[in-house]
């Protein structure tokens, strides 16, 4: 059975409906073990993965969850789950130490996939845990910000363009050297601090480009965004060309470049001229 572009919707509201409440709290920050993402999980990030393993079994849903805490789950009848080729790739919390810290900006992400590759996800849902709003796309119906279309902005490089950079803190300043050339084109940049939520601001046209070089970044965090995205005119493009036939796992990670259509020739020419450079990240 497909899952239902409302059903996701759903989901991510009874997130938020759980989670909203916790936000800046002492009772959010208590600390687990470890979570297959590779972060310690806090009591809040677990309470949402609950909330979304609830709804999908209570639903009687049979797929592959891939998701940032408990890594990879089959929920329901496994077979099924395999025969259907159902995957949910999920971020409960985007952004969890924004959130137990009051910084507001994090959200749930989730994407829906029949197949196992990132061409093969068809549903996804963003949505702010501070303001509720709804990030929503359907493969090749469009990308929504609640009940209204979404497109990336016209702006260009010799405009007044945003960005968000996100680069290890390893050989930060070296970095930063090697990257000036093109951080020198922006009017303005900003470390926002949930990689969903500033895929989506591309996507409503309220920043121009997300430059994340982190190794260590996570399928979970960006499945959703790349959809909306694209629905929305924008490109995304990871460092490695490889990962579109990657199979969709917890472990897939790779940096990335997120952007509106007008940037992206820019901003792969540089890549490119930057190659023979290496740019330490984790």
């Amino acid at each position: 059975m497909e899952l239902d572009i409302n059903f996701l919707k759903k989901i991510a509201i009874d997130v938020f409906d759980a989670i909203n409440p916790l936000l800046g709290t002492k009772k959010a920050a208590i600390k687990f073990k470890k979570g297959a993402g590779g972060d310690i999980s806090m009591n809040i990030d677990l309470l949402a993965e609950d909330v979304i393993i609830n709804s999908l079994e209570k639903a009687n849903a049979d797929l592959l969850l891939i998701s940032e805490e408990l890594g990879e789950k089959y929920i329901g009848d496994e077979e099924k789950a395999k025969k259907n080729h159902n995957v949910l790739i999920v971020d409960p919390l985007d952004g969890s130490f924004n959130a137990v810290r009051g910084v507001p900006y994090c959200s749930v992400s989730i994407a829906y996939a029949i197949g196992n590759q990132l061409s093969d996800i068809k549903k996804a849902v963003v949505l702010n845990l501070n303001t509720k709003d709804l990030y929503w796309a359907e493969k090749g119906k469009g990308a929504y910000l609640n009940g209204s279309k979404i497109h990336v902005s016209n702006v260009d490089i010799l405009q007044k363009c945003f960005f968000e950079l996100n680069l290890s803190m390893k050989n930060l300043v070296e970095n930063l050297m090697i990257l000036s050339p093109i951080i020198k084109r922006f009017y303005r940049v900003r470390i926002l601090g949930s990689t969903a939520l500033t895929i989506c601001l591309i996507a409503k046209g309220s920043i121009e480009a997300f430059i994340n070089l982190r190794k260590s970044n996570r399928l979970v965090d960006v499945a959703a965004g790349i959809l909306i995205l694209k629905e929305a005119g924008g490109k995304f493009f990871p460092l490695n060309e490889n990962i579109f036939v990657e199979k969709l796992s917890i472990n897939l990670r790779f940096p990335f470049i997120a952007c509106n259509n007008k940037l992206e020739s820019f901003l792969k020419k540089e890549f490119i001229l930057k190659k023979e450079k290496k740019i330490e990240s984790s």
